[in-house]
């Protein structure tokens, strides 16, 4: 995989409840990422229907590499978000790249995401509005996040995480107060909204 470009984004680094989950999608640089009739871009801008869409494309295309790494409401309280945030990037990267030193990617990442010292890189501020690579793993992290959200509603029902996802909505709100929190809640975050 030598030559390869890494696109990275997160989804969930602000909800309440429920792991940060980021994603990386690789390309040879001389392959264009195109997706179904969509625009490719940052997945907030999409539909659920159109994530879901572009999403299938990415992750079926044989020319392109993929992987996800969520880290959980425990270790976000333990280390923080921004050491689960690096966490989580070194591990997506552990798993496209097992042995990174023969083989070093360039790697863009958005917002304030890094990788480990030792990957080429360069760290966009919107860089899911800008570079297409960083809008599909916006696209993949965010569809995964999703899908184990709805997964966790099958255990916890009474919070309502199929339709906020963790996020903090007036329906999460309420339903925290009535249940209080459950093992997926962040107590740190909790903290700080009381």
């Amino acid at each position: 995989m030598a030559g390869w470009i890494v696109g990275i984004d997160e989804a969930g680094r602000g909800p309440l409840a429920g792991p940060v989950t980021v994603a990386a999608v690789a390309v040879i640089p001389t392959y264009k990422l195109q997706t179904t009739n969509c625009q490719l871009r940052d997945s907030k801008q999409l539909t659920a229907q159109q994530r879901e869409a572009i999403y299938g494309v990415i992750t079926s295309n044989k020319n392109i590499r993929w992987a996800c790494a969520s880290v959980g409401s425990f270790v976000i309280d333990r280390i923080g978000i921004v050491a689960a945030l690096d966490l989580a990037v070194a591990r997506v990267l552990e798993k496209l790249f097992p042995n990174p030193y023969s083989l070093i990617p360039f790697v863009l990442l958005d917002g304030s995401l890094y990788a480990p010292r030792h990957f080429r890189q360069c760290t966009l501020i919107k860089g899911d509005e800008q570079i297409g690579l960083i809008a599909a793993a916006s696209i993949v992290a965010k569809v995964r996040r999703d899908a184990l959200m709805v997964q966790h509603h099958r255990r916890f029902p009474q919070y309502g995480f199929e339709q906020h996802k963790g996020y903090g909505t007036r329906l999460h709100y309420k339903a925290l107060k009535q249940f209080g929190p459950c093992p997926l809640h962040r107590r740190t975050f909790l903290a700080k909204t009381s």
